[in-house]
């Protein structure tokens, strides 16, 4: 987002109608921030009021301008809502949905659609944060049926990819003995490769190499590995493609966490050495390469250098994020059978959690990386 959307001249309007703010969540100064605006997932964006410092829309993960675009006019319209119930009601979803009461926002935004005025510039948007909101409350039938029912309406826009992917994903979560999950399933995967096929959607590289994984998960839910496998070859060559056309090191490398997904996926994890090992020559503070090469060297069983690597990340690394470095270090020491070595980094994950402020901290982790600790010990 930072490197192709947020750079694009069309957002040069909005200028002026805003107060521009990045923040870092893994900063120990910035656990204020997150502690008063908790993120779930990244990337976030928040339309803050500047009266109350409440939030009054949030929209979760990446997008295009367009995208972006829709979520300002509609941060614009919760602060000053028109007159009308519908812009009063959709205002009040957005408001639950910036509050991550995605439950209740679900519910709201369902009843909403629930039969959408012709024209309604807003449906994209709306049905995008409902069925997000139905998968974050754990409704998964309800959004898969919604990413089915809604998927015709919006296709060939630039919600159509998410959707669809959000389909198949709450499809897959539908429980397993349910007699129709595997037509559910089936056709969401349908609207997931219409959605690739359609020349009319326009968005980033790394939304289409989402939907991919989420259809590589379809496949690998079927035992279908040759199926898994080609639409992993497909998306490598998609970021492959970009990768080598990105204007700079940064622009590059905002394409290597989704490269390295796929080909752990299709077992082929050496493929993402060299472009993790040119991304930390070329972006030396950046803790990110070394880290993902630690994950790449463990999936090839090469210990030493996955070790090493791992040092380099931890040496870099601050915030929440050394919690993971830590994590997959105890998964390099267990895989090896060096019990005293995962218990170390076990010990050293839990201090650096318990160190976390309040915004960063995370109880549930504690207490997960605790219960890993101490059946160690028994």
């Amino acid at each position: 987002m930072k490197a192709y959307v947020f750079t694009d001249k069309a957002l040069t309007s909005r200028a002026g109608q805003f107060v521009w703010l990045a923040i870092d969540t893994e900063k120990a100064v910035n656990a204020p921030v997150v502690e008063k605006f908790p993120v779930g997932a990244w990337p976030s964006f928040y339309v803050v009021d500047p009266r109350t410092e409440k939030l009054l829309v949030r929209w979760t993960g990446g997008g295009t301008v367009e995208q972006i675009e829709s979520l300002l006019d509609a941060g614009r319209a919760a602060w000053k809502p028109a007159g009308d119930d519908r812009s009063r009601e959709l205002a009040a979803a957005d408001k639950l949905n910036g509050d991550a009461r995605y439950d209740e926002a679900a519910t709201a935004y369902g009843k909403l659609l629930a039969a959408p005025p012709p024209g309604w510039k807003d449906l994209p948007r709306v049905v995008d944060a409902y069925i997000f909101a139905l998968l974050e409350a754990g409704r998964s039938r309800e959004c898969a049926e919604a990413s089915l029912r809604f998927y015709p309406v919006i296709a060939g826009g630039p919600s159509t990819l998410s959707v669809a992917a959000a389909g198949i994903d709450c499809a897959l979560e539908i429980d397993s003995g349910a007699a129709d999950r595997a037509k559910i399933v089936a056709e969401a995967e349908r609207n997931g490769r219409a959605a690739l096929a359609d020349p009319r959607v326009k968005v980033a590289v790394d939304d289409r190499s989402g939907l991919y994984l989420s259809l590589m998960a379809a496949r690998d839910d079927v035992g279908d590995e040759a199926g898994k496998k080609a639409l992993g070859a497909e998306a490598a060559r998609l970021l492959e493609d970009a990768a080598t056309k990105a204007p700079t090191p940064d622009a590059r490398a905002v394409f290597d966490a989704h490269r390295l997904t796929v080909y752990l996926e299709i077992g082929e994890p050496q493929r993402a050495v060299p472009m993790l090992e040119a991304s930390e020559r070329d972006l030396p503070a950046d803790y990110n390469p070394p880290a993902r090469l630690a994950i790449a060297y463990k999936a090839m069983k090469d210990w030493d250098k996955a070790l090493a690597a791992s040092d380099r990340a931890l040496a870099k690394v601050y915030g929440p994020r050394r919690l993971t470095v830590w994590k997959v270090r105890a998964d390099i020491y267990h895989e090896t059978g060096d019990l005293a070595g995962e218990k170390k980094a076990l010990g050293q994950a839990i201090a650096d959690a318990e160190a976390l402020p309040a915004g960063q901290r995370s109880e549930r982790t504690i207490a997960a990386l605790k219960t890993r600790l101490g059946k160690l010990s028994t």
